[in-house]
């Protein structure tokens, strides 16, 4: 007799082939055309994205919830779709500031049961680079994985890894980061107090959620791969001031970006390059007095660059600006490597957003490629070395990968899916209570 999609491993299976017709559809949509005729808008309530003038007091505290249609969702004979029911959240945090700040993002019930040890758990999945576009959200993208709006292409690629979690039967809630989605703001990109806040606030958000299956009791594991490689990783370091009622039981932080300064080389003149002004950009509106300093540097074609990216996800980033440098956008043909080594109050910004000055509150898992230019290799080996020095409980799982080219982002991107599966068995383990195997007496000398 045929088994029914309600057996484990038939519904897993229906999963891994909707994971694997995204990395497919991400394909596409890289060569997409600019001038392709744009998709129909999400199916989005009018104004969902647009924040109240007040905003609950409570951090992690609803402020609207609606349903949300996968784009990618399989029937079943029980009449539960796979791979689970979405609903798009609104909710509030507090960002670098200190200022009340509302976050979008999404909550998928799985269909899929829990198998493993106490109630169902939790993973909050912090997305890599998106753009600062509105219309680039990873709630929008798991909607509508390829979007095409006017001559902006996103790309919804952490639904993949959405997919596979909630195979395991594990709860998903998705952040999309200050300003990424909301009207309000720009995208504070990169910015280390913002990302840890949101994720945090999205697990509390999807506690208070009606009707979910996660309880108080529910442990909770963080996912994220380069920009939420370092979401994650902050997350673990401001749990116990931040969130203390949300224990940690493992994160995946993936190809951090935990030293923004040599970060920036590796950018500089690469695929990635518009991401530079997708950081600017943030860090200018979270810290105004930057403003003087980038009008002193920035010449015409820089300041039209940072208007455009402000509204730009990473498909037309990447379009308009690979390969550039950052020297073509200033007035004395500095590198913005260069500017920030020129000027204090820049260099004090980019410290202040150092990872790897507080030990993680839970197991971590650091993930890097070893070839990896866009995202350097050696400083995410340096994030585990200072979190092994500081105590914390570490696995440094280096990828090893042949050279994929340099500055291409392949180096950058190959080790998202090629390690995605250790990464998520590993935060399974966790979730079941598994004790993490801290390899930092063995930690290699070299990488």
């Amino acid at each position: 007799m045929p088994r029914s999609p309600h057996h484990p491993h038939v519904a897993r299976g229906l999963l891994a082939a909707t994971a694997l017709s995204l990395v497919i559809t991400g394909v596409q949509a890289a060569s997409a055309v600019a001038d392709e005729a744009p998709t129909t808008p999400p199916m989005v309530s009018a104004g969902f994205y647009d924040p109240p003038a007040e905003l609950p007091e409570a951090d992690g505290a609803l402020v609207r919830t609606e349903p949300l249609p996968l784009a990618l969702s399989l029937p079943s004979i029980g009449g539960q779709r796979l791979p689970g029911t979405a609903t798009r959240l609104m909710y509030k945090t507090t960002d670098s500031t200190g200022k009340p700040a509302a976050v979008t993002g999404a909550y998928i019930e799985p269909a899929a049961q829990w198998r493993g040890e106490g109630p169902r758990p939790v993973v909050a999945v912090a997305p890599g680079t998106m753009g600062q576009g509105d219309s680039c959200s990873a709630s929008m993208g798991l909607e509508r994985p390829i979007s095409l709006n006017g001559d902006s292409v996103s790309v919804g690629y952490e639904d993949i890894a959405i997919y596979r979690l909630l195979a395991e039967g594990a709860a998903v809630v998705v952040t999309d980061y200050v300003g990424l989605g909301t009207t309000d703001r720009l995208h504070t990109y990169v910015n280390r107090i913002d990302g840890g806040h949101a994720v945090l606030d999205a697990v509390r958000a999807a506690r208070s959620l009606p009707g979910t299956s996660i309880t108080p009791d529910s442990r909770v594991a963080l996912y994220g791969y380069s920009q939420g490689g370092g979401a994650t990783g902050s997350a673990a370091e401001l749990q116990p001031t931040y969130a203390p009622d949300v224990p940690l039981a493992g994160a995946y932080v993936g190809a951090p970006p935990a030293n923004l300064t040599e970060v920036i080389g590796g950018i500089d003149g690469s695929a990635l390059v518009g991401a530079l002004g997708w950081s600017l950009n943030g860090f200018i509106q979270a810290n105004p007095d930057l403003r003087p300093i980038a009008d002193k540097y920035l010449n015409e074609d820089g300041k039209a660059a940072l208007e455009d990216l402000s509204t730009s996800c990473i498909g037309d980033g990447i379009a308009r600006y690979a390969f550039g440098r950052s020297s073509q956008w200033t007035s004395t043909g500095q590198t913005l490597g260069e500017v920030v080594e020129a000027e204090p109050a820049v260099r004090k910004v980019l410290d202040d957003q150092l990872i790897g000055t507080h030990e993680p509150a839970t197991a971590v898992r650091v993930a890097t490629g070893v070839q990896d230019d866009i995202v350097p290799h050696e400083q995410a080996r340096q994030l585990a070395v200072d979190w092994c020095d500081a105590g914390g409980d570490v696995t440094y799982a280096p990828v090893q990968l042949p050279d994929l080219g340099k500055g291409l982002l392949t180096n950058h991107l190959a080790p998202l899916l090629t390690d995605q599966g250790a990464a998520i068995s590993w935060l399974t383990d966790r979730l079941n209570g598994t004790p993490a195997d801290s390899n930092c007496n063995t930690l290699p000398e070299q990488p």
